[in-house]
């Protein structure tokens, strides 16, 4: 049976939507290719399992697909006007601004250009770059992961592109700004490839046309971190109140080389991410840190993972998270250590303040070793905000608000204290001030 669709129509995530987007799309051979596969799995799975571990504390009962209606790319987009946090005082080498999904605008220092450096719409990139972006697109993220990898495997419509070529070091950081639309939907993808010896800088910030709007997204992040190369990457999530995310994100750090990879998260409704760290070259090197600040009833699952495949690798996750109102964080950490991976030292924390009797944050350490000369450790702690410290501080003259705000600050100043950026230490800060409660 044969789907008559109208030449304006925008129909929604299921055979007919796929095959109109196909033909919307101006896409090589190989990449029309790929996402023909990515359909055929993602049309044989079912949703997740809340029996399966990754999903066994998150609900999804209120996610309905059929609300949403993919991004239309030959449609006339209206101007989303969404918060930029991370540019304060920030003088950047380039940068790409995404709406609902699809790069609107794009810049580069030309004196990088010179150098090869590649920075631009992932479209467009796999047109006139298709060899480097070939290579290593979902080369991490394996589509039959669940239903979510699937669909943004078939469906990507736009995101970024950065290659730095090998000894080639961007001294300016570079800067993504993905804007979404209230009840639009954004199914972006971004890859970053750093040749051996190059230096890089990357923040990346997510925001809703407004605090409450509503949306879908569905990204993919991939980082190939090169030998003896450096990559700091700063990802902000503040998507807005009613806005389902989805994430799989992925790198992987070759021999001697260092990865900074910091995570804030203040958005959303729902978030599930699945994080993983691959070090796949000896003396491969790795510090994540995260943030989360959750309030109302918003949920934040975080699956992390730190896979030890090579020797004298470090590996170094710290997870803060301080929640409000009725509001509830999983983090569920790995540290995997393949046989053969001698030498080995990770290290995984996650902490959690509560400022409510009604939040809940569930914590999962876990290690899996199959190499013999390790170091491995691993730590969580969950409790409520002191009621002490507070009366303290308004007995000489703060609100209970303000009080509060100190009290959060310095809870997450271990972290702070990692970040080398000061836009980005100020932008977390400012983003934490807002979500502190008021109170009385």
């Amino acid at each position: 049976m044969t789907t008559t669709i109208a030449k304006n129509e925008t129909v929604g995530f299921d055979q007919a939507g796929f095959e109109q987007f196909l033909e919307r799309r101006i896409d090589p051979v190989w990449i029309t290719q790929s996402r023909k596969d990515a359909w055929a799995t993602f049309d044989s799975m079912g949703w997740p399992n809340p029996r399966d571990e990754n999903w066994l504390r998150s609900d999804l009962r209120g996610f309905k697909l059929a609300k949403y209606r993919p991004t239309n790319e030959t449609e006339t987009q209206s101007v989303v006007c969404a918060p930029v946090r991370l540019l304060d005082g920030v003088d950047v080498a380039g940068s790409i601004r995404l709406e609902n999904g699809l790069a609107t605008a794009e810049s580069l220092d030309p004196k990088y250009a010179a150098k090869g450096v590649v920075f631009g719409s992932l479209s467009r990139c796999t047109r006139e770059h298709a060899e480097l972006v070939k290579k290593h697109l979902h080369a991490q993220i394996n589509s039959s992961t669940d239903r979510f990898a699937a669909l943004q495997a078939a469906m990507w419509t736009d995101g970024f592109f950065l290659y730095v070529p090998k000894n080639v070091v961007i001294d300016k950081p570079l800067h993504i700004h993905a804007a979404l639309g209230d009840g639009s939907v954004d199914l972006s993808h971004a890859l970053v490839v750093l040749e051996e010896g190059a230096e890089a800088t990357v923040l990346y910030e997510c925001s809703s046309a407004a605090p409450e709007s509503a949306g879908f997204h569905c990204g993919g992040l991939e980082l190939v971190v090169g030998a003896r190369s450096n990559l700091r990457f700063v990802g902000l999530q503040d998507w807005g109140s009613n806005t389902w995310h989805f994430a799989h994100k992925r790198a992987s750090v070759g021999q001697d080389a260092n990865l900074q990879w910091t995570i804030a998260a203040v958005g959303s409704k729902f978030s599930q991410v699945d994080q993983q760290v691959n070090l796949i070259g000896k003396g491969a090197n790795s510090h994540v840190n995260g943030v989360l600040f959750t309030r109302d009833r918003q949920h934040l699952t975080y699956n992390t993972i730190q896979r030890h495949s090579a020797t004298h690798c470090t590996s170094d996750f710290l997870y803060k998270a301080v929640l409000q109102d009725r509001s509830r964080t999983v983090w569920r950490g790995m540290i995997k250590v393949d046989e053969g991976a001698d030498k080995t030292d990770g290290y995984q924390r996650n902490d959690n303040l509560l400022l409510s009797d009604n939040a809940r944050a569930d914590s999962i350490p876990g290690l899996e070793i199959k190499a013999d000369d390790v170091r491995c450790t691993h730590g969580s702690t969950s409790g409520r905000v002191d009621e002490e410290l507070i009366f303290y501080a308004r007995s000489r003259g703060f609100t209970r608000q303000e009080a509060i705000l100190m009290i959060v600050t310095g809870f997450f100043q271990q972290i702070f204290d990692r970040i080398t950026i000061d836009s980005v230490r100020d932008a977390l800060g400012a983003a934490i001030a807002r979500q502190v409660r008021q109170y009385d």
